[in-house]
Protein backbone atom coordinates (compact mmCIF):
# COMPACT_ATOMS: atom_id res chain seq x y z
CA UNK A 1 0.00 0.00 0.00
CA UNK A 2 2.82 2.40 0.91
CA UNK A 3 4.49 1.74 -2.42
CA UNK A 4 1.24 2.49 -4.23
CA UNK A 5 0.85 5.82 -2.43
CA UNK A 6 4.48 6.65 -3.13
CA UNK A 7 4.10 5.88 -6.81
CA UNK A 8 1.04 8.12 -7.12
CA UNK A 9 2.44 11.03 -5.13
CA UNK A 10 5.96 10.84 -6.56
CA UNK A 11 6.29 9.10 -9.94
CA UNK A 12 9.77 7.76 -10.57
CA UNK A 13 10.17 9.97 -13.63
CA UNK A 14 9.66 13.12 -11.52
CA UNK A 15 11.53 12.07 -8.40
CA UNK A 16 14.43 14.23 -7.31
CA UNK A 17 17.43 12.41 -5.93
CA UNK A 18 18.44 12.68 -2.30
CA UNK A 19 21.58 14.57 -3.30
CA UNK A 20 19.53 17.13 -5.24
CA UNK A 21 17.19 17.62 -2.32
CA UNK A 22 20.04 17.95 0.16
CA UNK A 23 21.79 20.51 -2.05
CA UNK A 24 18.68 22.70 -1.97
CA UNK A 25 17.83 22.34 1.72
CA UNK A 26 21.18 21.91 3.48
CA UNK A 27 22.95 25.25 3.88
CA UNK A 28 26.07 23.42 5.10
CA UNK A 29 26.46 21.37 1.90
CA UNK A 30 28.13 22.46 -1.32
CA UNK A 31 29.06 26.13 -1.68
CA UNK A 32 28.30 27.00 1.93
CA UNK A 33 29.49 30.60 1.76
CA UNK A 34 27.33 31.45 -1.26
CA UNK A 35 24.28 29.69 0.17
CA UNK A 36 24.47 31.41 3.54
CA UNK A 37 25.23 34.78 1.99
CA UNK A 38 22.10 34.51 -0.15
CA UNK A 39 20.05 33.26 2.81
CA UNK A 40 20.97 36.06 5.22
CA UNK A 41 20.72 38.75 2.56
CA UNK A 42 17.24 37.72 1.45
CA UNK A 43 16.09 37.15 5.04
CA UNK A 44 17.21 40.64 6.06
CA UNK A 45 15.47 42.21 3.07
CA UNK A 46 12.29 40.22 3.64
CA UNK A 47 12.32 41.32 7.31
CA UNK A 48 12.50 44.97 6.27
CA UNK A 49 9.75 44.50 3.68
CA UNK A 50 7.53 42.61 6.15
CA UNK A 51 8.09 45.28 8.80
CA UNK A 52 7.06 47.97 6.35
CA UNK A 53 4.02 45.97 5.28
CA UNK A 54 2.90 45.29 8.85
CA UNK A 55 3.36 48.85 10.07
CA UNK A 56 1.55 50.33 7.06
CA UNK A 57 -1.12 47.61 7.17
CA UNK A 58 -0.35 46.68 3.55
CA UNK A 59 -1.36 43.13 2.64
CA UNK A 60 0.37 43.28 -0.74
CA UNK A 61 3.69 44.27 0.84
CA UNK A 62 3.46 41.50 3.43
CA UNK A 63 2.74 38.95 0.70
CA UNK A 64 5.84 40.16 -1.15
CA UNK A 65 7.91 39.57 1.98
CA UNK A 66 6.49 36.05 2.28
CA UNK A 67 7.50 35.18 -1.28
CA UNK A 68 11.15 36.22 -0.98
CA UNK A 69 11.64 35.02 2.61
CA UNK A 70 14.01 32.00 2.58
CA UNK A 71 13.18 30.78 6.10
CA UNK A 72 11.35 27.69 4.90
CA UNK A 73 14.60 26.31 3.41
CA UNK A 74 16.43 25.50 6.68
CA UNK A 75 13.12 24.47 8.29
CA UNK A 76 12.57 21.83 5.60
CA UNK A 77 16.27 21.03 6.01
CA UNK A 78 15.48 20.12 9.62
CA UNK A 79 12.77 17.74 8.36
CA UNK A 80 15.11 16.09 5.86
CA UNK A 81 17.95 15.84 8.36
CA UNK A 82 15.60 14.26 10.91
CA UNK A 83 14.50 11.43 8.60
CA UNK A 84 18.16 10.87 7.70
CA UNK A 85 19.30 10.92 11.33
CA UNK A 86 21.82 13.58 10.38
CA UNK A 87 22.67 16.89 12.01
CA UNK A 88 22.98 19.76 9.58
CA UNK A 89 23.03 22.80 11.86
CA UNK A 90 19.71 23.95 10.39
CA UNK A 91 18.09 24.34 13.82
CA UNK A 92 20.74 26.86 14.88
CA UNK A 93 20.29 28.80 11.65
CA UNK A 94 16.51 28.92 12.18
CA UNK A 95 16.95 30.18 15.75
CA UNK A 96 19.33 32.95 14.69
CA UNK A 97 17.03 33.85 11.80
CA UNK A 98 14.06 34.17 14.16
CA UNK A 99 16.02 36.49 16.44
CA UNK A 100 17.02 38.64 13.44
CA UNK A 101 13.43 39.03 12.22
CA UNK A 102 12.09 39.79 15.71
CA UNK A 103 14.83 42.39 16.19
CA UNK A 104 13.83 44.01 12.89
CA UNK A 105 10.22 44.24 14.04
CA UNK A 106 11.28 45.77 17.36
CA UNK A 107 13.51 48.31 15.61
CA UNK A 108 10.87 49.50 13.16
CA UNK A 109 8.19 49.60 15.87
CA UNK A 110 10.03 52.52 17.46
CA UNK A 111 8.61 54.72 14.71
CA UNK A 112 5.06 54.19 15.97
CA UNK A 113 3.39 56.61 18.41
CA UNK A 114 3.41 55.43 22.01
CA UNK A 115 -0.41 55.39 22.09
CA UNK A 116 -0.73 53.43 18.83
CA UNK A 117 -3.55 50.85 18.98
CA UNK A 118 -1.89 47.66 17.76
CA UNK A 119 -5.17 45.80 17.33
CA UNK A 120 -6.47 48.49 14.96
CA UNK A 121 -3.89 47.19 12.48
CA UNK A 122 -5.29 44.18 10.60
CA UNK A 123 -1.83 42.76 9.90
CA UNK A 124 -1.16 42.62 13.63
CA UNK A 125 -4.62 41.65 14.86
CA UNK A 126 -4.87 38.72 12.42
CA UNK A 127 -1.59 37.22 13.68
CA UNK A 128 -1.94 37.54 17.45
CA UNK A 129 -4.84 35.14 18.05
CA UNK A 130 -4.13 31.90 16.17
CA UNK A 131 -6.64 29.08 16.18
CA UNK A 132 -6.85 25.40 15.36
CA UNK A 133 -7.59 26.07 11.68
CA UNK A 134 -4.25 27.90 11.43
CA UNK A 135 -2.51 24.70 12.53
CA UNK A 136 -4.51 22.52 10.14
CA UNK A 137 -3.76 24.86 7.22
CA UNK A 138 -0.07 24.97 8.15
CA UNK A 139 0.10 21.17 8.31
CA UNK A 140 -1.45 20.85 4.84
CA UNK A 141 1.00 23.47 3.58
CA UNK A 142 3.89 21.49 5.04
CA UNK A 143 2.77 18.41 3.10
CA UNK A 144 2.39 20.47 -0.08
CA UNK A 145 5.82 22.04 0.32
CA UNK A 146 7.55 18.72 0.90
CA UNK A 147 5.89 17.13 -2.15
CA UNK A 148 6.79 20.16 -4.29
CA UNK A 149 10.41 19.91 -3.21
CA UNK A 150 10.56 16.18 -3.94
CA UNK A 151 9.08 16.47 -7.46
CA UNK A 152 10.68 18.14 -10.45
CA UNK A 153 7.42 19.09 -12.16
CA UNK A 154 5.63 21.08 -9.44
CA UNK A 155 8.34 23.47 -8.27
CA UNK A 156 6.19 26.33 -9.56
CA UNK A 157 3.87 25.97 -6.56
CA UNK A 158 6.62 26.82 -4.06
CA UNK A 159 5.84 30.58 -4.05
CA UNK A 160 2.27 29.67 -3.14
CA UNK A 161 3.57 27.50 -0.32
CA UNK A 162 5.71 30.41 0.91
CA UNK A 163 2.62 32.63 1.04
CA UNK A 164 0.45 30.02 2.76
CA UNK A 165 2.93 29.07 5.50
CA UNK A 166 3.51 32.69 6.77
CA UNK A 167 6.81 32.52 8.68
CA UNK A 168 8.41 35.97 8.65
CA UNK A 169 5.28 38.15 9.25
CA UNK A 170 4.37 36.54 12.62
CA UNK A 171 7.94 37.08 13.82
CA UNK A 172 7.84 40.71 12.71
CA UNK A 173 4.51 41.15 14.52
CA UNK A 174 6.04 39.60 17.64
CA UNK A 175 8.89 42.10 17.41
CA UNK A 176 6.52 45.04 16.94
CA UNK A 177 4.44 43.94 19.94
CA UNK A 178 7.55 43.46 22.07
CA UNK A 179 8.69 46.93 21.05
CA UNK A 180 5.42 48.28 22.49
CA UNK A 181 5.60 46.01 25.56
CA UNK A 182 2.45 44.17 24.48
CA UNK A 183 3.58 40.84 25.88
CA UNK A 184 0.39 38.82 25.32
CA UNK A 185 0.05 39.96 21.74
CA UNK A 186 3.69 39.07 21.12
CA UNK A 187 3.10 35.63 22.64
CA UNK A 188 0.13 35.07 20.31
CA UNK A 189 2.26 35.92 17.26
CA UNK A 190 5.02 33.60 18.47
CA UNK A 191 2.51 30.78 18.96
CA UNK A 192 1.40 31.26 15.35
CA UNK A 193 4.98 31.04 14.14
CA UNK A 194 5.77 28.01 16.29
CA UNK A 195 2.66 26.21 15.06
CA UNK A 196 3.64 26.93 11.45
CA UNK A 197 7.21 25.83 12.16
CA UNK A 198 6.25 22.50 13.72
CA UNK A 199 3.61 21.85 11.07
CA UNK A 200 6.16 22.44 8.33
CA UNK A 201 8.76 20.17 9.94
CA UNK A 202 6.23 17.47 10.82
CA UNK A 203 4.68 17.50 7.33
CA UNK A 204 8.11 17.43 5.75
CA UNK A 205 9.25 14.50 7.89
CA UNK A 206 6.16 12.46 7.08
CA UNK A 207 6.41 13.12 3.35
CA UNK A 208 10.18 12.61 3.08
CA UNK A 209 10.01 9.37 5.07
CA UNK A 210 6.98 8.09 3.12
CA UNK A 211 8.71 8.82 -0.18
CA UNK A 212 11.72 6.80 0.93
CA UNK A 213 14.37 9.44 1.48
CA UNK A 214 15.07 8.24 5.00
CA UNK A 215 15.51 4.62 3.97
CA UNK A 216 17.64 5.73 1.03
CA UNK A 217 20.01 7.46 3.41
CA UNK A 218 20.17 4.56 5.80
CA UNK A 219 19.27 1.18 4.30
CA UNK A 220 19.39 -0.49 7.70
CA UNK A 221 16.63 1.69 9.14
CA UNK A 222 13.19 0.18 8.88
CA UNK A 223 11.62 3.25 10.47
CA UNK A 224 13.95 6.22 10.09
CA UNK A 225 14.26 8.76 12.87
CA UNK A 226 11.71 7.17 15.22
CA UNK A 227 12.90 9.30 18.11
CA UNK A 228 12.62 12.42 15.98
CA UNK A 229 9.02 11.53 15.13
CA UNK A 230 8.17 11.02 18.81
CA UNK A 231 9.79 14.32 19.80
CA UNK A 232 8.03 16.21 17.01
CA UNK A 233 4.68 14.62 17.89
CA UNK A 234 5.05 15.71 21.52
CA UNK A 235 5.99 19.25 20.54
CA UNK A 236 3.14 19.28 18.04
CA UNK A 237 0.74 18.36 20.85
CA UNK A 238 2.12 21.18 23.00
CA UNK A 239 1.21 23.62 20.22
CA UNK A 240 -2.12 21.90 19.54
CA UNK A 241 -3.45 22.42 23.07
CA UNK A 242 -3.24 26.25 23.28
CA UNK A 243 -4.50 26.64 19.71
CA UNK A 244 -7.50 24.45 20.47
CA UNK A 245 -8.18 26.37 23.69
CA UNK A 246 -7.96 29.70 21.86
CA UNK A 247 -10.31 28.41 19.15
CA UNK A 248 -12.84 27.31 21.78
CA UNK A 249 -12.59 30.67 23.53
CA UNK A 250 -13.08 32.54 20.25
CA UNK A 251 -16.17 30.47 19.44
CA UNK A 252 -17.53 31.21 22.91
CA UNK A 253 -16.95 34.96 22.49
CA UNK A 254 -18.67 34.84 19.09
CA UNK A 255 -21.66 33.09 20.65
CA UNK A 256 -21.91 35.74 23.41
CA UNK A 257 -21.62 38.66 20.97
CA UNK A 258 -24.28 37.05 18.76
CA UNK A 259 -26.68 36.72 21.69
CA UNK A 260 -25.92 40.28 22.78
CA UNK A 261 -26.73 41.58 19.30
CA UNK A 262 -30.09 39.81 19.29
CA UNK A 263 -30.90 41.19 22.76
CA UNK A 264 -29.91 44.71 21.68
CA UNK A 265 -32.09 44.46 18.56
CA UNK A 266 -35.05 43.46 20.72
CA UNK A 267 -34.25 46.38 23.06
CA UNK A 268 -34.43 48.84 20.12
CA UNK A 269 -37.37 47.15 18.39
CA UNK A 270 -39.81 49.94 19.29
CA UNK A 271 -37.46 52.78 18.31
CA UNK A 272 -38.07 54.08 14.73
CA UNK A 273 -35.03 53.72 12.42
CA UNK A 274 -32.85 52.42 15.26
CA UNK A 275 -30.45 49.53 14.55
CA UNK A 276 -27.53 47.63 16.01
CA UNK A 277 -24.46 48.00 13.78
CA UNK A 278 -22.08 45.66 15.61
CA UNK A 279 -21.12 44.10 18.93
CA UNK A 280 -17.47 43.81 19.97
CA UNK A 281 -15.75 42.19 22.94
CA UNK A 282 -12.66 44.14 23.99
CA UNK A 283 -10.72 43.62 27.25
CA UNK A 284 -13.57 41.74 28.97
CA UNK A 285 -16.05 44.51 28.06
CA UNK A 286 -18.92 44.18 25.59
CA UNK A 287 -19.35 47.20 23.30
CA UNK A 288 -22.73 47.46 21.58
CA UNK A 289 -22.68 49.92 18.67
CA UNK A 290 -26.10 51.30 17.78
CA UNK A 291 -27.49 53.82 15.30
CA UNK A 292 -30.57 55.82 16.26
CA UNK A 293 -31.90 59.26 15.26
CA UNK A 294 -33.52 59.85 18.64
CA UNK A 295 -32.91 59.07 22.28
CA UNK A 296 -32.08 55.59 23.46
CA UNK A 297 -34.55 53.69 25.64
CA UNK A 298 -33.54 53.04 29.28
CA UNK A 299 -30.44 50.84 29.33
CA UNK A 300 -31.82 48.75 32.18
CA UNK A 301 -34.07 47.09 29.62
CA UNK A 302 -30.98 46.02 27.70
CA UNK A 303 -29.32 44.63 30.83
CA UNK A 304 -32.46 42.68 31.68
CA UNK A 305 -32.50 41.12 28.21
CA UNK A 306 -28.82 40.21 28.46
CA UNK A 307 -29.26 38.42 31.79
CA UNK A 308 -28.89 34.71 31.19
CA UNK A 309 -27.60 35.24 27.65
CA UNK A 310 -24.03 36.18 28.60
CA UNK A 311 -22.08 35.59 31.85
CA UNK A 312 -22.89 37.77 34.85
CA UNK A 313 -20.37 40.47 35.67
CA UNK A 314 -19.57 41.47 32.07
CA UNK A 315 -19.49 45.29 31.71
CA UNK A 316 -21.71 46.68 28.92
CA UNK A 317 -20.99 49.88 27.00
CA UNK A 318 -23.46 51.28 24.45
CA UNK A 319 -21.91 53.37 21.66
CA UNK A 320 -24.37 55.57 19.76
CA UNK A 321 -23.69 57.12 16.37
CA UNK A 322 -23.89 60.72 17.52
CA UNK A 323 -20.82 60.51 19.73
CA UNK A 324 -22.66 59.28 22.79
CA UNK A 325 -21.23 56.54 24.95
CA UNK A 326 -23.30 55.09 27.76
CA UNK A 327 -21.79 52.96 30.49
CA UNK A 328 -24.81 50.71 30.75
CA UNK A 329 -23.60 48.75 33.74
CA UNK A 330 -22.80 45.12 34.48
CA UNK A 331 -24.90 42.13 33.53
CA UNK A 332 -26.48 40.48 36.54
CA UNK A 333 -26.25 43.50 38.86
Amino acid sequence: MLRGVRARVLPTSQRRSLDELAQDLDLSAGDTRAKRSAFWTMLTLSSVIASGGVLTDSTATVIGAMIIAPLSTPIMGIALGSVQRRRTGAARIVLLACLLVIAAGMLFSQGLPSDYDLLSNNQIASRTSPGLMDLIAALATGFAGAVALARRDVAAVLPGVAIAISLVPPLVVAGVCLGHLAWWLALGALVLFVSNFFALVFGGMVVFATLGYGAEADKTAGRPARRAYIAMSMLFAVVFVPLTANTAFTLLINAWTGRAKVAAQQWLANEPDASVTSVDAVSQTLYIHVRTPGDLPPVQGLLDRLAGEIPNGVPIVVDATRGRRIEAGTVGD
